[in-house]
C-alpha cells in the first residue's frame, strides 16, 4: 500500500562535515594488506530537506529513495524505486527514476523509463472493462500510480541487459469509472497492472517497453461490489504491485508479487520474452483453484483467511540451497518493519526461523531482519522495509537497501516522516542457535553501509566495553530503543543483559548468553563526528527478536 506525499516544509539545516575515526581528516586502513586504502565517511545530513528541490536533485546522494530495487550493469550499482519525493519534488520529471553507485555510499540521479503513462495500460484496462461489461475509462481520466519496479541484470539472446517488472496502478472506481476522489459508488478501485521495459543504455535512460505482463486479479467473479469504504474484504485476490524477479539455478524465470489481499503469487515467466509462460486469460474466476491455475500459486500469507493483511513487497534470493522471501510488514509511514522466510523449493512451502509455515499462513514469522529503532543522541528511524536484496559484484557480501524515515517532529518539521533516506546495510548470516551453527538466517546491520576497510581482526579485548544494546522486538508503530550493555574483562556482562559472554575471533561470532551475534565494523553515523565502531547483530530461534548492538567508542 503506497501514499503520496504532499507538504513541503523547508527547514534550513547547515551541512555538517564529519570524519572519522576520531582524526581530522579521511583515515586509511593502516596499510595492513601492505597498501593504504583512503576511506572517507560520508558527510551528508540525513534532513536533506534544505536540498529537497528538483533542481538540488545532483545533491540528493540517497535523499528520495522509496521501495528500491539495485541491480549491477556495465560497472556500476543500478537502483530504481517507487515515484516519492519529499514536497513531491520529482513530480513531472519521468517515472522509476533512479541512482548509480560504484560503492553503494555516493550516488548519483539518473533518468527513469518514461515520462508518460505507456498507451498499453488504458487499452488493457478498457479492453477487460469491455470483457466486464463496464463502459470504458477516457484516457485522460484515469487515475495513475507508479510504484516498486525490480530490476534484473538478464542475459536474453547472447545479449545481457537489464529488465525492469513496474507496477502502474488505477485509482478509479470499477463500477463507475469516477475518480476515487468522487463519492463512493459502491464498488472497490480499478486494479493495479505489472508491466516489463529493458535497458542497454541505463546511463541514457534508454529503455524499450514490452507493455502487459499482469495485473490484479479476482476469484469473485464479477462481484466487485464493496458495503463501504470500511470494508476491507478485498474483491481482488492478487494485488498485481510489488514484484520481485528471480533466475533459477536451472534458468527458469519466475516473478513473485503482491500485497495486502491475499498474500503473494508465484507466476512462472518465459525466459526469452519475460512474459507469462502460459495464458492469464480473464483476471477474475469463480473459485481460488481457478484463478490460482491461471494467475499464479500462493507461496505465502501472513494470515490464511484474510483478505486484506498487513505484509507487502515480497523480496527473493538464492543462497547455498535455499530460496529466501523477505517481506514487508504493516504500514509504510511508522510501523513497516521486514521479515525473512526461506524454501528448498521456489513453489515452497516456506518456512520461518521457528517452523511456522508461512505458505499456510501460520502467523507471523520471524526473524526480524529490520524494525523501527533508535540509538541513543538520534532521532532514529522508522519506516524501515520494502527491501531489495543484492551480492556485491563478485564478492560474498549480501546487502539489503530499503527506505528509512525520519520520526515526525524532526527539527521541527512536523512533516519531517516524509523525508525519505536511502539505507544500504550489510546482511550477516547468524545461527539460529548454539546448538545449530550452521542454520545460518540473514539480518541486517544496525548501522548503514560505509565501506569501511578492514582494519585486520576483531579482537575480544576490543570488545570489551559499554554498547548501545537494542532488542529490536516487534512494538507496532513504536520505535525500540537502546539500552547500556557492558561487556566486562573476565566475561561477564552487565546492564541490559547479564550472565556470560564470549567471542569467537575467527566466525566473528559474539555469544551473548545464548544468542549469537555477528560483529562487524560500520560508522557511527549518531555520532558527532561519525566514526568507526563496531556493531553486531544477530537473533535465536525462539527469541521472537533480533539483537542490534553498537559499542561507544
Amino acid at each position: 500500500m503506497k501514499l503520496k506525499y504532499f507538504p513541503i516544509l523547508l527547514v534550513g539545516i547547515s551541512a555538517l562535515l564529519f570524519v572519522g575515526c576520531k582524526k581530522e581528516e579521511p583515515t586509511t586502513n593502516g596499510g595492513t594488506d601492505g597498501t593504504d586504502t583512503v576511506f572517507s565517511i560520508p558527510t551528508y545530513a540525513d534532513d536533506y530537506s534544505s536540498i529537497s528541490s528538483w533542481s538540488n536533485r545532483n545533491k540528493w546522494n540517497l535523499a528520495n529513495v522509496h521501495d528500491p530495487s539495485v541491480a549491477y550493469y556495465n560497472g556500476y550499482y543500478y537502483m530504481y524505486g517507487t515515484d516519492a519525493s519529499y514536497g513531491n519534488a520529482a513530480d513531472g520529471h519521468g517515472h522509476f527514476q533512479g541512482k548509480r553507485s560504484k560503492d553503494l555510499v555516493n550516488w548519483d540521479w539518473v533518468g527513469g523509463p518514461f515520462y508518460n503513462p505507456p498507451s498499453w495500460v488504458a487499452d488493457s484496462l478498457n479492453a477487460i472493462r469491455s470483457r466486464m461489461g463496464l463502459a470504458a475509462i477516457a484516457k485522460d481520466k484515469i487515475e495513475y500510480g507508479y510504484w516498486a519496479p525490480v530490476v534484473r541484470k538478464v542475459t536474453v539472446g547472447g545479449k545481457v541487459i537489464l529488465r525492469m517488472y513496474y507496477s502502474i496502478v488505477i485509482f478509479n472506481y470499477i463500477k463507475t469509472g469516477n475518480s476515487s476522489s468522487a463519492s463512493f459508488d459502491g464498488s472497490w478501485t480499478e486494479r493495479a497492472f505489472i508491466g516489463m521495459c529493458e535497458s542497454t543504455d541505463p546511463a541514457g535512460a534508454v529503455w524499450t517497453d514490452k507493455g502487459f505482463v499482469t495485473c490484479s486479479s479476482s476469484d469473485r467473479g464479477l462481484n466487485y461490489s464493496r458495503a463501504s469504504t470500511s470494508d476491507w474484504s478485498a474483491y481482488f485476490y492478487y494485488n498485481a504491485i510489488d514484484p520481485t524477479y528471480i533466475v533459477t539455478p536451472e534458468g527458469k524465470h519466475y516473478l513473485i508479487h503482491g500485497s495486502w489481499h491475499s498474500g503473494f503469487a508465484l507466476l512462472q515467466l518465459n525466459s526469452t520474452t519475460g512474459k507469462p509462460l502460459n495464458i492469464l486469460g480473464n483476471p477474475w474466476a469463480s473459485s481460488t483453484t481457478e484463478l490460482t491455475s491461471r494467475y499464479g500459486v500462493r507461496v505465502g500469507t501472513r494470515t490464511a483467511s484474510s483478505r486484506w493483511q498487513g505484509s507487502e513487497a515480497p523480496e527473493v534470493i538464492y543462497k547455498d540451497g535455499y530460496y529466501y522471501l523477505f517481506m514487508a510488514y504493516d504500514g509504510l509511514d511508522v510501523p513497516y518493519n521486514t521479515r525473512v522466510v526461506r524454501s528448498t523449493n521456489i513453489e515452497g512451502p516456506y518456512y520461518d526461523i521457528t517452523g511456522r509455515n508461512f505458505t499456510a499462513g501460520e502467523g507471523d514469522c520471524y526473524p526480524i531482519v529490520t524494525h523501527p529503532y533508535k540509538f541513543n543522541l538520534s532521532n532514529g528511524w522508522v519506516g524501515i522495509s520494502h527491501c531489495c536484496v543484492f551480492q556485491k559484484n563478485n564478492t560474498n557480501e549480501w546487502f539489503y537497501m530499503s527506505q528509512g524515515r525520519l520520526p515526525a517532529g524532526v527539527n521541527g518539521n512536523a512533516y519531517s516522516n516524509a523525508l525519505m533516506m536511502g539505507h544500504v546495510r550489510r546482511l550477516v548470516w547468524c545461527p539460529a542457535s548454539t546448538t545449530e551453527p550452521n542454520n545460518l538466517w540473514p539480518i541486517a546491520l544496525p548501522e548503514r553501509y560505509a565501506a569501511v576497510p578492514d582494519y585486520g581482526t576483531i579482537t575480544k579485548d576490543s570488545l570489551v566495553g559499554t554498547w548501545q544494546h537494542i532488542n529490536l522486538k516487534y512494538s507496532y508503530a513504536t520505535q525500540d530503543v537502546a539500552t547500556a550493555l557492558t561487556l566486562n574483562a573476565d566475561g561477564t556482562m552487565s546492564g541490559a543483559l547479564t550472565g556470560s559472554w564470549s567471542y569467537d575471533a575467527t566466525k566473528k561470532q559474539l555469544t551473548l548468553g545464548n544468542v549469537i551475534v555477528c560483529v562487524e565494523r560500520e560508522v557511527d553515523w549518531e555520532a558527532t563526528p561519525r566514526r568507526v565502531t563496531f556493531v553486531y547483530a544477530g537473533t535465536e530461534k525462539n527469541l521472537n527478536a533480533t539483537y542490534w548492538g553498537k559499542k561507544n567508542r
